[in-house]
């Protein structure tokens, strides 16, 4: 082969030095022409030293080849010393006064007689084996995750507070009450914000408008909270003693208020608040109920009097301090009582500040109507409104913060007609931080008030409240809960009745102008399957069914409350006697839905319940049924959705999928995924149940077909924009499908399903890979069953499977993907004694070779090619030692051996031309490194000469026999040479002192002691 010098391909001389090849791969190359001794490329990095692979033991017949270099210093003809080797390069020549040069290699070639050791290398592999060493398994494991948690114990200074011991991981905990502020201050961005009021009519007029309602207030039908109030106060007493914190209020602010400015008006304000904050207040302790409802009566007049004297802080402090107490559960008898008294003290203050907002904007000319819109009020009013907001979004604890927004709720008609259905939800979101039950449903009861004050036709809020009820109702089994009515003494017979005055208003709200009783009944029955455990309703599931049968259909409809009750069946078995019944009740109604919509969001539910219980048989009548539905009108379109569920929860329970294939209605289902995009994900979702759950290889014509149906899809939906992951993807599912094709030892039908595959993945390269891969395998399943003695149709069967691999690997885009498979099959066809075939793979490679880029696109990423190309030749180059030669084109050397294949060592080696055939080359080689490494120290390569003489004196110490004097003196030479110009490298050079060393004590190789004498190791100053 000619040398090439371009620079975006590699040439011969660049690959096998840079590969650092074992002298035999570099003789096979020069023998072969496709190595010229007369152009060698010089390389551009450091190669690190290689072992060269031993050859057999042979007796190297003695040659002479005129090669050698020369150094900066003068050499003696035959034996140089350390020191002088060290000074100047690798000489061998006869003469004493050759010419100095300084750095460069000069001078007449040497004569180098090579000289082989014998080596024995089963005792040397032996000897490399690492020992055994028995692994103990404790509690200590490298993968075993590390858990570190912290123990902190928090005190707190106020009284009637105990100290808490909290234990937190290491990973970090959001907090969904901080979180809700992003860690900004409302009163600092209140006052960032540029112009709050256009911000909020802005976002106000993006917003649909709602009609206005005629029954936005309640009528006289709705039982006020007013008339509960005395029943609670008067049922729920107690004979404990109680504690409250009073409010111990500083003078600052009482009087001179009216002459500071705004800003010192704020500043004093704030600074209120911190004092507060801080603990400004008094505990009475041992209160008789009597003189608590004093002093919460002295609270609510005491924001009155404040209110009066323009102390707005003070008032605002006296409701968080009331709030604060609804939060207090130590009395627990007492707690609707309690939350009678403070919510009276929340409503006082809503209507003082509704009141104040109110008044500023009437002025002389023109008054605010009953109902008004926020356009009417003025930017004074929206201004102080919104500083109310603001106000209380900085209340840092949650049950103060809920309940004083929650009293002021009305205020929110100033600033946006949307801003009370826009709070109520987030408020209802809110109550779900309390812990504890009994408050939680009253915080809920306060704003089922409030809400149906202001704004009584937003039902949503109200339902919403009573799901989260139910939901959490669960709690009062809890340990929280129970360890605390432990404490007080109280049963549980005696803790559930506080809940009626909340549940009582919840429902009074909820019913209040409802459509139909029987509605609410159907609602109520749907929230009870939706909020109960699954097994609570499974075992109750005919039950339930006849309650659902009863429900009125013009009220909540009939199918949602199945589609509730099969989400439930779904997830708990119900008793095996009813399941079939339940099946038949539940599609009597589904089916006869008109709504494609209704139906699939149905029937989706109940396709699942059928597969886990039932056969194929009912399977298949409800997928034909679902098809019967959506077919018309082409309703599938609009449902894609649900129909993937469907095909999920299928392919979940049928894991045979020669039962999955054998329902009839299967494939017609999956014809209603006209949408391309869908339909492939289907397919992938097919794809992927299958590699996961079939165990064993299969040739079921069923699932042949249809998978291959499947397959052809995903491979069709593959064009010029479709992703590499995406591709990827598709590959490795289709191969996992080849995989596990198997027809046994029917060879040939496996081999006409390889062909039919190739035709039909074509445009997907790993999917190829993976088909020529399978032949491969195939020929060599071969070769095992006739134990490497081919018949003559299994030698045709073999010559045509090589054939598919030779036809098959030009299309593939990846070079190294060509040069790998190359090699592959061509070691298959040899060890099927295909050798011509195989011939013809390894010169397919070889002009191949020169086409590799510098460069290669690796993941996206330009990398270069070297480390790829070194690898594959040196696995080339292992393969060419064992592929057998005529003479006539000279020979190989061989260290490996194909059973079925007569190699180089058994057909010539006792041969004594062939011995000195051998000697003749490798000394011709030696010349070549020789020259190598002179033409390296003129282009001042110094590393590379550096490596490449480590890497020669290395071979020489592995494969030579140093007792002779000549190759002694140039093993000692390339030494000094890989030291000079400080590039060697010093750990590499250790360990190969140490090596020789210990060879050394050997009995055969104790002249290797007066070699390492003469190793000097070079230090750095």
């Amino acid at each position: 082969m000619a040398h090439r010098n371009s620079t975006a391909r590699w040439s011969w001389p660049t690959l096998l030095l840079r590969s650092v090849a074992p002298a035999e791969v570099v003789t096979w190359a020069v023998r072969s022409g496709q190595l010229p001794l007369t152009s060698m490329a010089s390389a551009e990095n450091e190669v690190c030293a290689v072992w060269s692979v031993a050859c057999p033991s042979q007796t190297w017949r003695l040659q002479k080849v005129q090669c050698g270099l020369s150094g900066a210093g003068q050499v003696p003809s035959t034996n140089m010393a350390a020191g002088d080797a060290g000074r100047g390069g690798v000489w061998m020549g006869s003469r004493a006064d050759g010419p100095r040069t300084s750095g460069h290699v000069t001078g007449k070639m040497a004569v180098f007689p090579w000289h082989s050791r014998n080596r024995n290398y089963k005792a040397e592999f032996a000897s490399c084996r690492l020992e055994a060493v028995p692994l103990e398994f404790g509690d200590y494991h490298p993968l075993k995750p590390i858990t570190v948690t912290e123990s902190k114990t928090k005190k707190v200074n106020r009284k009637g507070s105990t100290s808490s011991t909290s234990s937190s991981s290491s990973s970090s905990v959001v907090d969904p009450l901080s979180s809700v502020l992003d860690g900004t201050d409302p009163l600092s961005m209140f006052a960032a914000t540029a112009d709050p009021v256009a911000l909020a009519a802005a976002t106000d007029s993006s917003r649909r408008k709602r009609d206005r309602d005629d029954n936005s207030v309640v009528g006289s039908d709705f039982e006020p909270w007013a008339n509960k109030r005395g029943e609670i106060l008067a049922r729920y007493t107690t004979t404990e003693k109680l504690s409250i914190n009073l409010f111990m209020g500083s003078e600052k602010g009482k009087a001179g208020t009216a002459t500071l400015a705004m800003s010192e008006k704020v500043r004093t304000r704030l600074e209120e608040l911190d004092d507060f904050e801080e603990g400004s207040q008094k505990e009475l302790l041992n209160l008789t109920q009597q003189d608590y409802v004093n002093r919460i009566e002295e609270l609510n007049q005491s924001l009155k009097d404040a209110w009066a004297s323009d102390q707005k802080v003070k008032a605002l402090k006296i409701v968080i301090q009331c709030s604060k107490l609804l939060s207090d559960t130590s009395v627990i008898q007492f707690y609707p009582s309690k939350f009678v008294l403070i919510t009276d003290i929340l409503d006082t203050f809503g209507k003082l500040v509704y009141e104040r907002i109110f008044s500023m904007c009437v002025d002389n000319r023109s008054v605010l109507p009953d109902h008004f819109s926020p356009e009417n009020a003025n930017d004074t009013a929206k201004e102080t409104c919104l500083n109310w907001f603001f106000k209380i979004a900085s209340i840092r604890e949650l049950i103060p913060r809920f309940y004083v927004e929650a009293s002021i709720l009305k205020c929110n008609k100033f600033l946006s007609k949307t801003g009370i259905s826009e709070c109520l939800p987030r408020l209802t979101c809110m109550i779900r931080g309390i812990g504890d039950p009994l408050v939680s449903v009253y915080a809920r009861a306060y704003l089922c008030r409030v809400g149906m004050e202001v704004a009584p036709h937003l039902k949503e809020t109200l339902n919403k409240n009573f799901f989260d009820f139910l939901l959490t109702f669960k709690q009062i089994h809890g340990d929280t809960v129970q360890n605390q009515l432990v404490v007080q003494g109280v049963e549980l017979p005696s803790y559930l009745p506080l809940y009626p005055p909340a549940m009582d208003w919840i429902f009074q709200c909820i019913s209040y102008h409802a459509p139909e009783v029987t509605a609410s009944v159907a609602l109520l029955l749907n929230s009870v399957m939706s909020a109960f455990r699954a097994e609570f309703i499974a075992t109750r599931s005919m039950d339930f069914i006849g309650m659902i049968k009863e429900c009125d259909e013009s009220g909540f409809p009939k199918h949602l409350l199945f589609r509730s009750l099969g989400l439930n069946l779904a997830l708990a078995d119900p008793p095996e006697s009813d399941r079939l019944q339940i099946l038949n009740e539940a599609w009597k109604v589904i089916t006869k839905l008109k709504n494609p919509q209704d139906y699939i969001n149905c029937a989706e539910v109940w396709v699942e319940y059928t597969c886990k219980h039932f056969t194929k048989r009912e399977v298949n009548t409800v997928l034909a049924d679902v098809i019967k539905h959506m077919t018309p009108d082409r309703a599938f379109e609009d449902s894609y959705p649900q129909l993937q569920l469907i095909i999920k929860k299928v392919i979940a329970y049928f894991h045979d999928f020669s039962v999955l294939f054998s329902v009839e209605k299967f494939l017609p289902f999956l014809d209603m995924f006209q949408k391309e995009s869908v339909r492939v994900e289907v397919c992938k979702c097919i794809m992927d149940a299958f590699i996961k759950h079939q165990q064993e290889p299969t040739k079921d014509p069923v699932i042949l077909n249809a998978l291959l149906h499947v397959c052809k899809t995903m491979h069709d939906s593959v064009n010029a924009l479709t992703l590499e992951d995406e591709k990827r993807m598709l590959s490795y599912l289709i191969n996992g499908f080849i995989k596990m094709v198997s027809f046994g030892r029917d060879f040939e039908q496996q081999l006409s399903f390889y062909v039919e595959s190739r035709s039909m993945f074509c445009n997907l390269e790993p999917v190829l890979v993976q088909l020529i891969h399978s032949v491969n395998r195939l020929a060599m399943e071969t070769r095992k069953l006739m134990k490497g003695n081919h018949s003559r149709k299994t030698a045709a069967f073999v010559r045509a499977c090589v054939a598919y691999c030779f036809i098959t690997i030009p299309s593939l885009a990846g070079i190294f993907t060509r040069l790998n498979l190359y090699l592959h099959s061509g070691q298959v066809a040899l060890a099927n004694q295909c050798l011509s075939q195989a011939d013809a793979f390894f010169k397919a490679a070889i002009s191949l070779i020169p086409e590799v880029p510098k460069m290669i696109n690796i993941d996206g990423k330009m990398r270069p090619s070297e480390s790829f190309l070194l690898e594959f030749l040196c696995n080339f180059f292992s393969t060419l030692l064992i592929v057998p030669h005529g003479r006539g084109a000279g020979v190989y050397l061989t260290v490996l051996v194909c059973s079925t294949v007569d190699s180089n060592d058994s057909l010539y080696g006792g041969d004594s031309k062939f011995l000195a055939e051998n000697n003749k080359l490798c000394e011709t080689v030696m010349a070549q490194i020789l020259e190598h490494l002179k033409a390296l120290a003129k282009d001042e390569a110094l590393k590379r000469q550096s490596s490449l003489g480590l890497s020669f004196f290395n071979s020489i110490l592995a494969h030579g026999d140093l007792r002779n004097n000549k190759l002694n003196q140039l093993s000692v030479n390339l030494w000094h040479l890989a030291q000079r110009h400080g590039c060697a490298d010093t750990r590499t050079m250790v360990k190969t002192l140490e090596y020789i060393k210990k060879q050394s004590k050997q009995p055969d190789m104790t002249h290797l002691t007066e070699l390492a004498l003469r190793l000097p190791l070079q230090t750095r100053t």
